[in-house]
């Protein structure tokens, strides 16, 4: 890089940290707007994100891909160079019991040094940040000499159909590397996602006077729970591991040690299996005919979808019960990102400049499925590096340090002019 790149990495730096508070205070407004999903209506958060933008002369494009469901994409810099792109979703999962929260999920406060409310990890926190990039890189004028593309998408937490693989689907935005601001821990970046296998299984019974049960009838709750049994046994199917992906999954286990995590360890080379929904029965006093759950499967290299399933139904199979087995949501194969390619050093070297962590800071594996599966089906390399209190994440509580906001948001313009400047 430059000298002249250096000096105005050095700026972008400065600035994050001169506009500190303007960072924290967007963050909080982007928690305030209720954007769950379901319903899923993106219209208030995209507007104010646009109007953001446009104060620093960044024009937006609107893409609804569903009613009410909007793609924002802008874009700064231009010419022949590279092309950058910086992804975050508005959306959020549900607050569910609001009495369970000891704050207003979306009231955006910070209390202590902790930003408050629904999203604040996952992903307000980070999506603020890229924001912030992009408003300081504009308002400094680096001359970026190729584009860095904001992709703000409205649907993740569903499954995100109508978020990032439309907007690819439809050649809205082209990159050479992507970033993801979903959350990760502050010195490892995630550089590949283990791959998800979603099913949905109805058993079928006879009904029955339930005063009769288990003389009468076939009672379908009971066959389902035989069937959840057998299932949950995919957690020993035999796995394969890549030789290739020996080293990163070795890596990843080490860091969860590092963290205290190592209850969770064997998760990279294990089929996970979760039993996530279950509903059968009309009343207490009839013996069901129907019983349906739904299973969350998340696969490591070396296994795929059709091996799952097979040995899924093959366990069914030997029951002898009437069922019926259907996927749905998401659905992938493991993937990754070479931590050798531009993008992952430029953000794990930014890492490091940054926090001074020097050859401590590498890009590990996640133990789920994200976003990022769709830029690598459109070779596009990508990796996800964001603000989070992971304990927090999908929980009751939800919250992120205002700190770790700061820190992320001067990694992301640092590591746009490294990547962009890089010949």
């Amino acid at each position: 890089m430059s000298g002249n790149a250096a000096q105005w990495k050095e700026r972008a730096i400065a600035e994050v940290e001169r506009s500190r508070d303007e960072l924290i205070e967007l963050c909080c407004r982007l928690i305030r707007f209720p954007s769950e999903n379901p319903p899923g209506d993106s219209t208030p958060i995209t507007q104010y994100i646009a109007d953001y933008l446009q104060e620093y002369g960044i024009e937006s494009e609107w893409h609804e891909a569903a009613p009410s469901m909007w793609n924002l994409i802008a874009r700064i810099g231009g010419g022949d160079g590279k092309k950058l792109i910086y992804c975050g979703h508005t959306d959020v999962v549900p607050a569910g019991d609001r009495s369970k929260w000891e704050f207003d999920p979306f009231a955006g406060e910070v209390k202590d040094g902790w930003i408050l409310g629904r999203g604040a990890s996952d992903m307000k926190g980070g999506l603020a940040g890229l924001i912030f990039a992009a408003a300081v890189l504009k308002r400094l004028n680096v001359p970026l000499p190729g584009e860095l593309c904001l992709a703000i998408v409205p649907d993740e937490e569903t499954g995100g159909e109508l978020g990032v693989p439309w907007i690819l689907e439809r050649g809205l935005i082209q990159g050479d590397g992507c970033l993801i601001a979903e959350p990760s821990s502050p010195l490892h970046p995630t550089l590949g996602q283990k791959g998800a296998c979603w099913f949905r299984v109805t058993v079928k019974g006879t009904p029955a006077h339930g005063s009769l049960g288990p003389l009468a009838g076939r009672n379908a709750i009971v066959d389902a729970l035989k069937a959840i049994d057998r299932i949950r046994t995919v957690w020993n199917y035999p796995v394969r591991i890549p030789r290739e992906m020996e080293d990163i999954i070795a890596i990843s286990k080490a860091n969860l040690q590092e963290d205290g995590e190592e209850q969770f360890a064997d998760v990279f080379d294990h089929i996970s299996v979760n039993i996530g929904t279950i509903q059968g029965g009309t009343k207490s006093n009839v013996v069901p005919d129907t019983c349906a759950f739904e299973v969350d499967c998340r696969l490591p290299f070396g296994v795929t979808r059709d091996e799952v399933l097979g040995y899924i139904r093959g366990e069914l199979n030997v029951l002898g019960i009437d069922y019926e087995l259907e996927t749905f949501g998401m659905k992938s194969h493991a993937n990754y990102t070479d931590p050798a390619d531009p993008v992952c050093r430029a953000i794990v070297d930014n890492i490091s400049h940054v926090t001074g962590a020097g050859d401590r800071a590498y890009g590990v594996l996640q133990w789920a499925s994200s976003d990022a599966r769709h830029f690598r089906e459109y070779n596009i390399p990508v990796l996800q590096y964001g603000p989070a209190y992971l304990p927090s994440i999908h929980n009751f509580n939800e919250k992120v340090l205002a700190e770790d906001v700061i820190r992320c948001a001067k990694v992301y313009v640092a590591a746009a002019i490294d990547f962009l400047y890089e010949n």
